[in-house]
């Protein structure tokens, strides 16, 4: 059984884990870098499930094989934007395409307003669900 203290937003690997140190943050760029895969720093202050393009920081770090220096562009990602999203991913372009293989979250606002769900009926017996983040009831650029 997962549990989800605190109520915080599960997106990506490690999403049900306590913050990852940057010991840790350090450890997962290794990986990706020794399986040769690109990665990118991304930010966002709306967090929906389907909001899968978050703002890049900067462009994906495609010749940068050295985890400290990558680790430098996150850090300069969250002092940038400390009361954002910030995930790290980790792109694997040996079949042709850019496709997402790693995907985690290195910074969160203090305070996460989570998600409303609204229920309603439909045509007949049909229930429709949809899924309306709290952080969008506030003007992009005032939302933490």
């Amino acid at each position: 059984m997962m549990t989800n203290h605190g109520n915080r937003l599960t997106q990506g690997q490690f999403s049900f884990l306590p913050d990852l140190t940057d010991k840790q943050i350090t450890a997962q760029i290794e990986y990706a870098l020794g399986k040769n895969w690109a990665l990118g720093v991304e930010y966002t202050d709306d967090p929906h499930p389907r909001n899968t393009y978050w703002e890049m920081y900067g462009n994906p770090m495609f010749d940068l094989k050295d985890a400290s220096a990558i680790l430098t562009e996150i850090n300069a990602c969250r002092k940038t934007f400390p009361n954002h999203y910030v995930r790290v991913t980790a792109f694997d372009s040996t079949q042709g395409v850019e496709s997402v293989q790693m995907s985690y979250i290195v910074n969160r606002p203090k305070n996460e307003p989570g998600f409303g769900l609204t229920r309603q009926e439909i045509g007949g017996r049909q229930i429709q669900y949809t899924v309306h983040s709290y952080a969008t009831d506030k003007p992009e650029g005032e939302r933490y």
